[in-house]
């Protein structure tokens, strides 16, 4: 039963640590929560995809992860640019 309660409590935080990073809470719920404390760990290591260097789409404007090739709401074709925006610079587009 403490053992239950061990991994569900890994579980929540696992999945709020790659919640926060921008991924799945489940998916780091379920990964957090069997092996309870190699999940934790994984989700705190687990890269940020809110620091990657994004950019605005000609056509429509949405911002972008600069290695997209297609533009996911107009579906224009983006050229790779040579001096990707940082992401803070875009967050307030």
């Amino acid at each position: 039963m403490i053992f239950l309660l061990i991994s569900f409590l890994f579980g929540l935080a696992g999945g709020a640590c790659g919640k926060v990073k921008g991924s799945s809470f489940v998916l780091w719920f379920l990964l957090s929560a069997i092996p309870p404390y190699i999940g934790v760990v994984a989700a705190l290591l687990f890269r940020s995809e809110r620091d990657e260097p994004r950019r605005a789409c000609p056509r429509c404007g949405k911002v972008v992860p600069v290695h997209d090739a297609l533009c996911t709401r107009c579906g224009y074709e983006l050229e790779f640019p040579a001096d990707p925006a940082p992401p803070a610079a875009l967050a307030g587009s």
